[in-house]
């Protein structure tokens, strides 16, 4: 079975998805790497029996000693596949460069609009009338890799950005075991900084699934 390196930072929900749903999707989760010591996710890992380690960058001088520190702890493994997950961290193109088409990273809007923090909150500022979730590879430039998939919704009269927030959450529970399963089964690869599926280059937006 192929395998993959899921990276968090926090409660890792996205992780325990992806945990509960391997049968189905297909690849094995060999390591889980935080940076931070209290993220919840790794109580997650050890209650699978997932190994984990933590990874803190606080214990290093630069954003570049740190990711070359990661990048091999990544490495040993071997991973088919790096799963971000609420990962806070911005990756140096040197991290990122070894593994290009082979990481992605699940984003909280609608790429292109949005990269960076506070998606929802914008998101209603400008008055959207859809939202959603976007998962992408992972290239240097901050979300900026060939969209793979989106799953979107209608924003809603009532929603405030704490409600979107969890609205979107649900949906990116199942985008994300989704895009790792076409990952599994050979149907996905970056070609030329261009999302790839079943042999055909995808549309900018990616595959849309629309919860509307």
């Amino acid at each position: 079975m192929p395998n993959m390196v899921v990276l968090i930072s926090g409660s890792g929900s996205n992780l325990q998805r992806l945990i509960d749903t391997q049968d189905e999707h297909g690849m094995k989760i060999s390591l889980v790497i935080s940076n931070r010591a209290d993220a919840y996710g790794l109580q997650r890992a050890k209650q699978h029996g997932i190994n984990s380690k933590v990874l803190s960058h606080k214990d290093y001088s630069d954003r570049s000693t740190y990711d070359q520190a990661l990048a091999q702890l990544i490495k040993s493994e071997q991973p088919d596949l790096v799963v971000l997950a609420g990962f806070m961290r911005i990756l140096t193109p040197e991290l990122v460069n070894q593994f290009l088409g082979r990481m992605i990273n699940i984003h909280p809007s609608l790429l292109p609009k949005y990269p960076g923090l506070n998606t929802h909150a914008r998101a209603l500022e400008a008055g959207d009338e859809h939202h959603g979730c976007t998962v992408h590879f992972v290239i240097p430039k901050l979300d900026a890799g060939p969209n793979i998939a989106q799953a979107r919704l209608r924003i809603l009269a009532s929603d405030n950005a704490n409600s979107l927030q969890q609205r979107v959450h649900q949906l990116e529970h199942q985008l994300y075991p989704q895009v790792v399963a076409w990952f599994a089964q050979d149907k996905l690869q970056m070609n030329a900084e261009q999302s790839w599926l079943d042999g055909q280059p995808l549309k900018p937006q990616g595959r849309v699934f629309d919860y509307s």
